[in-house]
């Protein structure tokens, strides 16, 4: 009985010992299919912000327009360390001439690059230094307007009833007091600088970000996340700030963007009508409305500050429709 029963015994003990050896070399064994192609689905997989950078990288557009943003904001920063110590001058000191005398109305060249305006004052030193005071209007704006703007809009839309009302109410009676005259009656009152300017453009310019807001907001919270959400206990500030904030990120950077073209033309045109920032400080606005009755004579007054907006405003509508396009999961 023992010898018939020792091959069966052998047999057992030998199973064993392949199983144990295929447990401890198991990380070796092919997984099975389903196995498989989860992991590959969880490697593939990548966040809200990593997956937006990704698709943002291979937008060429949208990098050259933030390479020479980047460039000119950088410029404008550091702009009194180049005019003091490469063009050895100040925005409201006049340049003298070869000759001794003051150099009035000349062109381009050697010693003041972009020439030299009625009063014998550099250019190219006023555009710099015009450039901090336009670049922080628009962003000042920017962000006076997106924050009002982005919280009045995600409260109006998540929690409705009377406090949309009282949204929509203060909606209407911004979008209808006449902005041109309340800037006019400022400007007799008071003398407008940067930081008034820019409350002002932010308060009347917030209505446009919150109805924005306000309409994905309220498409947004009948969807089955934020219902979850809901359901889960959490509140609704966290449901606004956690759950529906990112789903209108895209929409945010669009109307900041335009927000920051819109402050700087808008302070350009309040410029050219003598509402905009007061001499003797200087803007890419008021220095395109100083020169407007110069056009013929002296036509490097005009093209630098007409150029420096146009190509600032380009630059922030470029960045801000290829950051709505990557913020956005449906654009592939």
């Amino acid at each position: 009985m023992s010898q018939m029963a020792s091959p069966r015994t052998d047999e057992r003990a030998a199973g064993t010992a392949t199983a144990a050896t295929a447990g401890a070399m198991g990380h070796n064994l092919p997984a099975p299919p389903a196995v498989a192609q989860a992991s590959r689905r969880a490697a593939m997989s990548v966040g809200f912000y990593r997956a937006a950078w990704y698709k943002l990288r291979r937008d060429p557009v949208t990098l050259g327009a933030a390479a020479v943003l980047g460039l000119i904001v950088l410029i404008t920063l550091i702009a009194p360390l180049i005019t003091e110590h490469v063009l050895h001058t100040a925005p409201e000191r006049m340049v003298r001439g070869p000759d001794g005398r003051f150099a009035i109305l000349q062109p381009p060249g050697v010693g003041y690059p972009l020439g030299t305006d009625d009063l014998g004052r550099d250019v190219l030193t006023r555009l710099l230094h015009a450039g901090r005071v336009s670049l922080s209007i628009g962003f000042l704006v920017a962000i006076i307007s997106v924050v009002i703007g982005t919280a009045a809009g995600l409260v109006a839309g998540y929690l409705g009833g009377w406090v949309d009302d009282l949204v929509n109410a203060m909606i209407q009676l911004i979008s209808n007091v006449p902005f041109l005259f309340v800037l006019i009656i400022l400007s007799v009152l008071l003398r407008p600088d940067v930081m008034l300017l820019s409350v002002i453009f932010g308060i009347f310019s917030w209505p446009g970000t919150a109805r924005h807001v306000r309409g994905v907001v309220l498409s947004a919270r009948s969807l089955e996340y934020v219902t979850a959400a809901q359901v889960l206990g959490a509140s609704s500030w966290r449901i606004m700030t956690r759950h529906i904030l990112p789903n209108v990120a895209n929409i945010v950077m669009v109307v900041a963007g335009f927000a920051v073209a819109g402050a700087i033309l808008g302070e350009s045109a309040l410029s050219f009508l003598g509402f905009g920032v007061q001499v003797p400080l200087a803007s890419w606005g008021n220095m395109l409305g100083g020169s407007q009755e110069m056009f013929r004579r002296a036509p490097w007054l005009v093209y630098p500050p007409g150029l420096m907006i146009f190509a600032t405003v380009l630059c922030v509508v470029l960045v801000a429709d290829g950051l709505r396009d990557a913020l956005d999961p449906r654009v592939r």
